[in-house]
């Protein structure tokens, strides 16, 4: 059985990336603007990830998926991580966010790699007793 807290995990990662997925369809343009230069394609590559958030968002509930859908979701914010990187480094491209709120994104994106995994591994057993050990601790 899971913990009331791996489903609060559970739930701030849905909203995360099934805002941030939908996001991609409705404000394209931020985010190729987001895109660096040396990805090609970037707008195939907005779509993409945008389609593969909210796949995960919706995998996460389906306990037979759920660390599948784990794992895409934390090898898709690897895969992003650039992109963070790159509005950090060049401010002056995002006026609307400060240099401050761009350096707190890349401390947040590895909290929330913390939490998809946490969220997303099935509870541990005891190997002694074959019993489940407690995931709340």
């Amino acid at each position: 059985m899971m913990s009331k807290l791996k489903y609060v995990g559970l739930a701030f990662i849905c909203l995360w990336f099934g805002y941030g997925g939908i996001g991609h369809f409705t404000t394209t343009p931020f985010f190729v603007r987001i895109v660096p230069p040396y990805v090609p394609y970037p707008l195939a590559v907005v779509y993409i990830s945008g389609v593969f958030e909210i796949l995960g968002a919706i995998g996460i509930w389906l306990p037979r998926w759920r660390r599948w859908a784990g794992n895409g979701l934390f090898a898709l914010t690897i895969a992003v991580t650039p992109a963070n990187i790159y509005m950090s480094m060049n401010p002056q491209l995002f006026p609307n966010f400060s240099e401050t709120v761009l350096t707190i994104r890349l401390f947040v994106q590895v909290l929330l790699l913390a939490c998809i995994w946490w969220s997303t591994r099935p509870p541990q057993t005891d190997a002694e007793t074959g019993t489940l050990a407690r995931d709340d601790a």
